[in-house]
């Protein structure tokens, strides 16, 4: 969609309307199937169904498209930026493979969105969100779009994302990109959906799938997944595979799954863990890859010792505060042993710009190399050549905010600069052992929790995202895993509660985040409010 649809669709009031549910019996393959109400619809529940012959996968396949065809005439959440053309004939072999007793995996016949940075070898295209690549089919699948498929999921779409993971500008708009335009919030819809996994977030909150995939360097799952009250996980670097994925760092990027429950997170996260010989970081995948839905325990907070960091994710915002002294509350009623505070004695280390010299070297580097293996038709091969098209096009590439941030990406030299090798090692250093591992060997930790950030501000093209607390910075650097779930709502926005813990704990983790799930049911659909509602 250009810029000019954009805007004008945003000022219609009369656009501003939930997309319908349906309840509508489709035809398919198999006859006319009665489908259940898709609005908050788990992916056990739509297995049982499947399994029990009330609703076909084509039935699902068809549903679900209409949800996102609905959203074109109002709200336009601009969550969706391309749908599977083979989405229908491939849930037709799906549903003959379950009349058929072939069952392929614990996903069979289950929808689900990817964002448009992760290869799938099909008619979609494969972009980050950009006009660059808005030609790009893929060769092969993803590590990921590999596993899903080898599950039996249809991959339905690719959502929309903050162009090239919101590493363009300095000043972008998280959600907006030139093939998408911007994304919006289904809670409060004048509200930034976060970045840069915003379609994902967005889509499955408001139900145009089961479940989805985001991908993460910092914050991209994490913010939001709280943004729009969903289950969001970045696990450990090496856990899931990177191979075929548009890519900004390799010491810190990530696939995780988004849902609107911990177990459909579990259930999505359990397909996509394990190696993969095109991506060498998941060689340690192999012995830590596990069936995550064996970790949904709602007792699993009875003594559990979490370490509450308040020095920087609290007392920004009194409403987040007293939310989050509520949700103190229910843990402590769910067992867990509270310690508080328990900060990072190294976080002031973590924002001296190191983090930052990093990823513009390792952008370099991994981009070139992901676009000189791309098709002969793709007309650009490198960086400088990215560069040079958002100048041809800056009509339609650059008409909010520019792209610094490549600029200085292109100025950096190879990964054994000098300045690349002491950054990384600071970096290292000051997440991981001096960090994350040291307060939770201190305080002999479980997990360190906070909330996940703020209430998510106005969306604002002309200036780029205003600044907001947030935790994702610690686990993202030192490559360790974080989850976060919904806590509850301020102003009817979304909050999150984040945890996160040393490397490869994602099952306890997602232990917890269970718990405090069944204990609190805090999570919300989305209203698709126009703005804020005060009084």
């Amino acid at each position: 969609m250009r810029r000019r649809d954009f805007l004008a669709a945003a000022g219609g009031a009369a656009l501003l309307t939930r997309p319908s549910r349906s309840h509508a019996s489709l035809p398919s393959e198999a006859g006319p199937t009665q489908l259940p109400e898709l609005d908050e619809i788990t992916i056990a529940q739509l297995q049982d169904g499947l399994g029990a012959g009330r609703f076909t996968s084509r039935g699902l396949v068809d549903a679900y498209l209409g949800r996102i065809a609905a959203d074109r005439q109002g709200p336009t959440l601009r969550a969706v930026i391309e749908t599977n053309p083979d989405a229908a004939s491939i849930a037709d072999a799906l549903d003959a493979d379950r009349r058929a007793g072939r069952i392929r995996g614990p996903l069979h016949g289950i929808p689900v969105v990817v964002k448009d940075n992760v290869d799938t070898a099909d008619r979609m295209h494969t972009s980050a969100g950009s006009l660059a690549l808005a030609t790009n089919i893929a060769a092969q699948d993803s590590g990921v779009a590999a596993r899903l498929r080898a599950a039996g999921a249809v991959v339905l779409a690719k959502t929309n994302m903050s162009e090239w993971a919101n590493f363009r500008s300095t000043h972008s708009s998280s959600g907006w990109s030139g093939r998408g335009g911007q994304c919006r919030n289904p809670y409060v819809l004048d509200r930034t959906p976060s970045g840069s996994s915003s379609g994902t977030g967005a889509g499955v909150a408001a139900n145009f799938a089961a479940a989805g995939v985001g991908t993460e360097t910092d914050g991209s799952v994490t913010s939001p997944a709280a943004a729009c009250a969903l289950a969001g996980m970045k696990p450990t670097v090496g856990l899931v595979s990177r191979a075929g994925i548009i890519p900004i760092s390799h010491t810190q990027d990530t696939a995780g799954p988004m849902a609107r429950t911990v177990a459909d997170l579990a259930a999505l996260l359990s397909v996509m863990a394990g190696s993969d010989p095109r991506d060498p970081a998941t060689a340690p995948a192999a012995g830590r890859a596990a069936d995550y839905t064996r970790a949904l325990d709602p007792g699993a907070l009875r003594g559990a010792r979490l370490g509450v960091a308040r020095k920087r994710y609290t007392g920004y915002n009194d409403h987040v505060d007293a939310l989050f002294e509520t949700t103190l509350g229910a843990l402590r009623d769910a067992g867990a042993v509270l310690v508080d505070p328990a900060d990072l004695s190294t976080e002031d280390h973590l924002k001296n710009g190191e983090e930052q010299t990093v990823l513009l070297f390792d952008f370099k580097t991994d981009l070139n190399h992901y676009l000189a293996g791309l098709a002969p038709d793709v007309g650009v091969r490198s960086l400088a050549d990215l560069i040079a098209f958002d100048e041809r096009e800056k009509d339609q590439e650059m008409p909010y905010f520019g792209q610094e941030l490549f600029e200085q990406a292109q100025a950096k030299g190879p990964l054994t600069s000098p300045a690349y090798r002491a950054a990384l090692a600071a970096c290292r250093r000051y997440s991981r052992a001096l960090g994350i591992d040291d307060t939770m060997t201190k305080h002999g930790l479980d997990a360190i929790i906070c909330p996940t950030q703020s209430a998510v501000t106005p969306i604002d093209v002309v200036n780029g995202d205003a600044p907001f607390p947030s935790c994702t910075t610690p686990a993202a650097v030192a490559g360790y895993p974080h989850i976060t779930v919904p806590m509850g709502q301020v102003f009817g926005l979304p909050v999150g509660l984040s945890l996160f813990g040393r490397a490869w704990s994602e099952a306890k983790l997602i232990g917890y985040a269970y718990a405090f799930e069944q204990a609190t049911k805090a999570r919300r659909p989305p209203q698709f409010l126009p703005t804020v509602q005060v009084g």
